[in-house]
């Protein structure tokens, strides 16, 4: 009796890489939502995040093909709907480039003084009380693992004598995530690591003591929001982090004040 093989099923060619440095960071798109969209997002990132500076080209369309395995229509209209939003700008013949009206983004040297810094510490203050309340309510078993690893990360960099300013961000994004609502983790991306007061207002006053003192007191308040969200208490999640922005706020007018910033 004669075996019968299967047949070979064809299966589609790799990708051949670009080579470009910057189109490591791309690769095949998931096919589950609209290319188009899911293109727009990234380049998107890309851009709001600074790794597409003002006045960079775009990756050319066979670059894109190449990268993320799309079709040249689905490459047009995410360049055209970059195009729309006003993040890209495009040259007949040379190419697209991204211009310098993008989205609302603080950046550092936007912060010139206390008062500039409190008022980003305001407008966080609404969103992240609600983060944090959502967080409580919707946080899976993976999105609590990740705040207790971010928490756990500063309470490291704190040891080691650092400003903790990464770490700090970090977990307010592992909050933000864990709301399960994008604007959330879109809105910190757009401000940035800036938001951290104290990456924007230097650390220069007091000893090495007061200033770990300063940063153990913002660590106990982090731990008062993430164990109000480990315990699915909403209420509880929302006050914790009203407070430790509150506070914040208070500790940043109280130095303005001192420095007739007020």
């Amino acid at each position: 009796m004669m075996t019968r093989r299967s047949p070979k099923v064809s299966r589609p060619a790799k990708v051949a890489a670009t080579g470009e440095d910057r189109l490591t960071r791309l690769g095949p798109l998931p096919a589950p939502r609209s290319l188009t969209d899911a293109l727009i997002e990234r380049l998107t990132s890309e851009i709001t995040s600074g790794q597409l500076p003002t006045g960079a080209r775009l990756p050319t369309e066979q670059e894109l093909i190449a990268a993320t395995g799309v079709s040249r229509t689905v490459v047009r209209e995410a360049v055209a709907a970059l195009r729309a939003e006003g993040l890209v700008t495009t040259r007949q013949g040379v190419g697209a480039f991204v211009t310098d009206s993008r989205p609302f983004r603080i950046n550092g040297g936007e912060l010139g003084s206390l008062r500039e810094v409190i008022e980003i510490m305001e407008l966080r203050t609404g969103v992240e009380i609600e983060a944090a309340g959502l967080a409580a309510e919707r946080a899976s078993e993976n999105h609590l693992a990740q705040i207790a690893d971010a928490y756990r990360a500063i309470d490291q960099a704190i040891r080691r004598g650092e400003s903790a300013v990464d770490q700090d961000f970090a977990l307010h994004c592992r909050i933000a995530e864990a709301t399960e609502n994008p604007q959330f983790v879109h809105f910190l991306g757009y401000l940035g690591r800036f938001i951290i007061p104290r990456q924007t207002v230097r650390m220069t006053a007091g000893s090495p003591q007061e200033r770990q003192a300063y940063l153990h007191r913002i660590q106990k308040e982090h731990d008062d929001i993430v164990q109000a969200i480990r315990a699915h208490a909403v209420a509880a999640a929302r006050a914790a982090m009203r407070r430790h922005l509150v506070s914040s706020r208070k500790r940043y007018q109280k130095l303005a004040a001192a420095l007739g910033e007020d």
